[in-house]
């Protein structure tokens, strides 16, 4: 099941690089066009070029401070998830505790795998392979806990089995979030492309007053291109170089093994 956008499958420094390289284009190819103009209508005045200039900066950083706040959104929104999955998993083990023998053993021993699997969705190529192995053992521990509500019935068995329950909507959640919950690629390549056109202004706003600070303009080139690559960073649920921290999950896991 590969339904990553476009985006993922560039690699992040590439991406980076091919960001610097397309801004510094579009200021140069601005600057160009802006040349032209003035040879082929001279003497044209750059007040409105300065006021566009103003406001095209100042749209596009409105556009990059939405796009960062809600990819932190996402972000946090994933970490919580992890969480809300530890504390589920945790609770379900504790509960197996108390249901009779021996599927209380063998429920405790389906969930230290299961455990494994979760943490298992964040390593590379390991995905599909995590959540299929994730669902037979959720069929299972179902199985299980359905047998023993015929069997006994009782509050003890139904605090089980509601635990059981949330562990497998949480899992569900995780799954949606990681697919299909993300900045769309067709927003990210609209603002792309708004910075482009951004830097053309400025280039042509360059070859009216005929001077250029190059050292400034590849710094601000050099920032815009870190903020998309922060972006992009992100929006990328299980690789890249910001990770959605797995202590949660970690802890437990720990904790588990070292039970009896």
């Amino acid at each position: 099941m590969n339904t990553s956008p476009f985006l993922d499958q560039i690699p992040l420094w590439v991406a980076y690089l091919l960001t610097v390289l397309v801004l510094l284009l579009a200021l140069e190819g601005g600057y160009r066009l802006g040349g032209y103009f003035q040879k082929r209508w001279p003497d044209q005045d750059t007040t409105n070029v300065n006021t566009m200039v103003a406001a095209s900066l100042a749209f596009l950083g409105f556009l990059l401070a939405f796009l960062i706040g809600t990819a932190v959104n996402l972000f946090n929104e994933r970490l919580h998830l992890v969480i809300e999955e530890a504390n589920a998993i945790g609770t379900t083990y504790l509960r197996a505790e108390y249901i009779a023998e021996p599927m209380a053993t063998e429920s405790r021993q389906l969930l230290r795998e299961y455990v494994d699997q979760r943490l298992a969705l964040t390593q590379p190529g390991q995905f599909d392979l995590a959540v299929a192995r994730s669902q037979e053992l959720q069929d299972e521990l179902w199985n299980r806990a359905v047998a023993l509500a015929k069997d006994h019935p009782d509050p003890v068995t139904g605090l089980y089995i509601s635990a059981l329950n949330d562990m497998i909507d949480l899992h569900t959640e995780r799954v949606i979030i990681r697919f299909y919950v993300r900045v769309p690629q067709s927003v990210l390549l609209g603002v792309y492309l708004v910075a482009a056109l951004t830097l053309i202004l400025i280039g042509v706003q360059g070859s009216y007053t005929g001077k250029r600070n190059y050292l400034a303009l590849v710094i601000m080139v050099i920032i815009l291109s870190v903020v998309f690559l922060l972006i992009v960073d992100l929006n990328r649920p299980d690789h890249g170089l910001i990770q959605v921290p797995q202590k949660a999950l970690l802890d437990l896991q720990q904790q588990l093994r070292a039970k009896p």
